[in-house]
């Protein structure tokens, strides 16, 4: 990036962490300091117009002090009262005399086509600026006491070839600026607004081709458009007109804009002071109002699908953020053109119908029931096809008030596809059971299977309505929960080629779904989701068949194993418990001991992501099941602890990750194999802490490193029995190794172990929970210079010291975090004699200092409590934990240094234009 360009705000040293100057964020060159220019006009730079603007009609009291407001002006709410008067103080309110003085010298530049901008985001934080100065203060007073602002506006009215950015940027300024209506009547006595936004401006030249100028078009708009001046203003310029032709625009940006303000524009004109809605005659709207509701209209009558859509959209817009009663009049009168689309054959617009229904449904403002919107939406579900009316069904069921029938027709709509694959694949007739009633023909079967494409889209979104409606409150009842599991059992048979169909209609849909892998998954997804309810015996059997049928098959993909596998966990999970007892049932453990051989073959498999999936599911079952008898005798039985112990050499770093917290899921419930197992005689293999340590050591990639230390944390909170032998010894070693690992979130995690060992050292500051059944262990009542030896030995604070100055942001909010939990201790622990103690610590804080330097290269050595203590004591902690709670650029985001940053780009472009803003 080029040096002083936007995207790095200059520095000063931040001394808020009580150890001498920091730096958060990467360095700049120096700023480019400009000399100072005459407040009320520009420098003499090239390319800037002259102060007589040759044929512009622009009032002679430019320059001298700003004319009396006029009457009927409305201010902007933010606005304060001593705008008045430049004696009131608004000026610095508005602007600082320090960028009154750089603004003429960047307005140059703006004007200046020779000379190129060095990024977008510059433009933005400068009209985000602006934004702020108006909503606090007078835009009338900012141009007044800037009148290089207002030249900058009149050069883009010039033939000249000017950048589209700037003057999108220009187009979108004028908007903030006349967003207040003194301001706004001001521009117009100039005729600036209508020779930015009329046909005499960018509208009839070149530089309208380009999306950007066309898009800040409709933001200045948008932005102006606060008050009636601006309503009148639209109406005589044309701008109406020009905002329904950029509806179809090719930028699919620019046309959602122009929809969005249409809709703002038809807000604000109905917000007149009427006492009550408006009339139903198109005469007594306002002139605005009536020309976008006419032109809806006449959209809603074409035969033109995009004009169509273009209508409905913003109508779904307008219901969905309009909610004043006169969005019910609007309802009435165009709900006749909306109803007749559906008389058409096909429904145009399809999907924006839907839209527009549901956003109308919704609407506060509305009472469905007293303007037949229930029997519109009754209507257009009958009329759209299967695909085209279920997100609509699914809308219906989620709405809170709405009529039972509606509802049961809307669930029925829903069910359709699965109730023709039960229908198609029965054995008997009748079999589909509830599912039944809601196919009265064949049409929607002939509509499921015409192709492929069809018949796969259809099937996977109805299981996807079905999978969110589930688990709402809202839900039909009752449920059809078998019907349900057997509609996507059979679609697993089906896509498995398992399943064996008597009509031709069933085996023509066999031969579209097999190996589909689009269903597999949904139909995978769905059966998960329905083991929150219960089904019959005989269906529950059949879910494990078809999960084990799937986990078993080598066609089956690694998403498809995955999907199966999570499936099987939520399954095993909801089958049915003795009182008192987790432990699996019967069926569950039968069903346990034919997976575990299937597990242990995809332990095995050539495909990482396989074993990965494969080692998932085994950590989520030990850490589940992993203290029952049952389970137990039966993983201990199979070859699953020995591979998953192979598995940490894994070549994929995935892999191996994974294969981690397996073995620290096994190890915390005993299941690893021991050294001294008959599969080791002489007890050669290393224990699993060992492994894990090694692997945090050596690993090359950080993940299976990460993994590592999550599970050292939760040995060592879990006290496991490897980490109790000799807490200290283990908590150095992880320390150790961690503190020199180049992955922050590894030195991250090395914080919370230590956090959790302070805890389990110190015990948890402030009093217990007076509700607690237990009140928290608390270490024994002991000298706080004694309790923090443990601590010393470890090394604990050299650690958290050396993480207090990481380069990772994280990591030293981790490290401030744990010393200010650390001093919350001492403040309520130390005795008087302790705080009266002055220990030497000049060798630790110039190390430290060192440290803060960047060279950490020297260990702080033995640390004695009483010097941890006073270190800790003389540490700006708050301040520095604020500093970090900063965003990177809050020393130097100031308006100044953004003007700078742009006057020092000027003619300097390099490959990293743009800043993250």
């Amino acid at each position: 990036m080029p040096a002083g360009s936007s995207g790095g705000y200059h520095r000063r040293p931040c001394d808020g962490d009580g150890l001498g100057p920091r730096v958060w964020g990467r360095p700049v060159s120096a700023p480019l300091r400009l000399t100072s220019f005459p407040k009320c006009g520009p420098p003499e730079l090239p390319g800037w117009p002259s102060r007589d603007l040759q044929g512009f009609p622009w009032p002679s009291s430019l320059c001298a002090p700003p004319p009396d407001p006029p009457s009927g002006a409305v201010r902007s709410g933010a606005e304060p009262a001593a705008a008045e008067g430049r004696g009131a103080g608004i000026s610095s309110l508005t602007m600082d005399p320090e960028c009154s003085q750089l603004l003429p010298a960047l307005c140059a530049v703006l004007a200046d086509p020779r000379q190129p901008m060095a990024d977008d985001t510059c433009l933005e934080k400068l009209l985000d600026w602006f934004k702020t100065i108006t909503e606090a203060g007078s835009s009338l007073l900012l141009l007044q006491e800037n009148p290089c602002l207002v030249e900058l506006l009149c050069h883009m009215l010039k033939p000249q070839d000017l950048s589209s950015r700037v003057l999108s940027f220009s187009l979108r300024l004028t908007g903030v600026f006349a967003a207040q209506e003194d301001c706004f009547q001001y521009l117009q006595q100039g005729e600036l607004l209508p020779r930015l936004f009329g046909e005499a401006g960018p509208l009839g030249g070149a530089a309208w081709t380009a999306p950007t100028v066309r898009s800040g078009w409709i933001q200045g708009l948008r932005s102006l458009a606060r008050h009636p001046s601006a309503l009148h203003f639209l109406a005589d310029c044309g701008a109406v007109d020009t905002i329904f032709s950029l509806q179809g625009d090719s930028s699919l940006f620019v046309a959602s804009a122009a929809g969005q303000l249409l809709v703002h524009i038809l807000g604000l004109s109905m917000q007149g002071p009427a006492d009550g809605p408006p009339s139903l005659q198109a005469g007594d709207w306002p002139a605005c109002a009536q020309k976008i509701v006419g032109h809806i209209e006449e959209s809603l009558r074409s035969m033109a699908t995009p004009q169509i859509t273009q209508a409905l959209n913003v109508l779904t817009t307008t219901f969905g953020h309009c909610h004043d009663p006169w969005t019910r009049v609007l309802w009435v009168r165009l709900s006749p053109l909306v109803a007749g689309l559906l008389e058409k054959d096909p429904v145009p617009a399809a999907h924006s119908l839907v839209d527009l229904l549901l956003s109308v449904a919704r609407s506060p403002g509305l009472s469905s029931s007293s303007c037949g919107l229930w029997e519109t939406l009754a209507q257009t579900l009958s009329r759209l096809s299967p695909t085209q009316a279920g997100p609509l069904a699914l809308g219906i069921l989620k709405l809170q008030d709405c009529s039972q029938a509606l509802r049961a027709q809307a669930f029925a709509v829903l069910l359709q596809p699965l109730a023709c694959v039960l229908k198609a694949t029965a054995q008997a007739p009748g079999a589909s059971g509830v599912l039944d009633g809601t196919v009265g023909d064949f049409a929607t079967v002939d509509t499921l299977l015409p192709s492929k494409a069809a018949c796969v889209g259809l099937l996977c979104r109805t299981l996807a309505h079905l999978e969110l409606l589930l688990p709402l409150p809202q839900r039909p009842c009752p449920w059809p929960q078998a019907p349900l599991l057997g509609a996507a059992v059979t679609l697993l048979q089906l896509c498995q080629g398992s399943a064996s169909p008597t009509s031709d209609t069933g085996r023509h849909l066999c031969a579209l779904l097999l190996g589909c892998v689009r269903v597999q998954r949904a139909a995978l997804d769905f059966l998960g989701t329905l083991s929150q309810g219960t089904g019959p015996p005989e269906l529950v059997t059949e879910v494990f068949a078809v999960l084990l049928e799937y986990l078993r098959s080598p066609d089956s993909s690694p998403t498809v194993l995955k999907k199966a596998f999570q499936a099987t966990f939520r399954w095993l999970l909801s089958s049915p418990k003795t009182p008192g007892c987790w432990d699996l049932d019967p069926q569950a453990l039968l069903f346990l001991r034919e997976l575990l051989p299937v597990l242990q073959k995809r332990l095995c498999s050539p495909c990482w992501e396989v074993r990965d999936s494969g080692l998932e599911f085994l950590t989520q079952m030990t850490g589940r099941w992993g203290g029952q008898a049952g389970f137990r005798h039966t993983l201990l039985a199979s070859e699953v602890p020995k591979l998953t112990e192979q598995l940490l050499r894994d070549p994929e770093s995935y892999v191996r990750a994974s294969a981690v917290a397996a073995t620290g899921q096994l190890s915390s419930q005993g299941l690893c194999i021991s050294p001294a197992s008959p599969e080791h005689p002489g007890g050669q293999q290393k224990s699993p802490l060992s492994e894990l340590l090694h692997i945090l050591s050596t690993d090359s990639e950080g993940f299976p490193r990460r993994a590592a230390m999550h599970v050292f944390t939760q040995w060592l909170r879990d006290s496991h029995a490897d980490v109790v032998g000799d807490t200290e010894e283990f908590v150095a070693g992880v320390l150790q190794v961690a503190s020199q690992d180049l992955d922050w979130e590894v030195r991250a995690q090395g914080l919370e172990l230590a956090l959790v060992f302070l805890e389990q050292t110190l015990g948890q500051p402030g009093s217990p929970c007076p509700y607690a059944v237990t009140p928290p262990v608390v270490a024994p009542a002991c000298p706080l210079a004694q309790a923090l030896q443990p601590l010393c030995r470890v090394r604990l604070f050299e650690f958290a010291f050396r993480a207090l100055f990481d380069c990772d942001r994280p990591v030293a909010q981790k490290s401030c975090d744990l010393l200010l939990f650390l001093r919350a201790k001492m403040a309520s622990s130390s005795s008087p004699q302790e705080a009266r103690s002055s220990p030497d610590v000049a060798s630790v804080e110039a190390a430290l200092q060192r440290w803060q330097a960047g060279d950490q290269a020297q260990p702080l050595g033995d640390l004695e409590p009483e010097v941890v203590l006073a270190v800790l004591k003389s540490m700006d902690l708050e301040g520095l934990r604020g500093a970090l709670a900063e965003s990177s650029d809050h020393v130097e985001k100031s308006p100044q240094s953004l003007l700078q940053d742009m006057l020092a780009t000027v003619g300097i472009l390099g490959e990293n234009e743009a800043d993250c803003y």
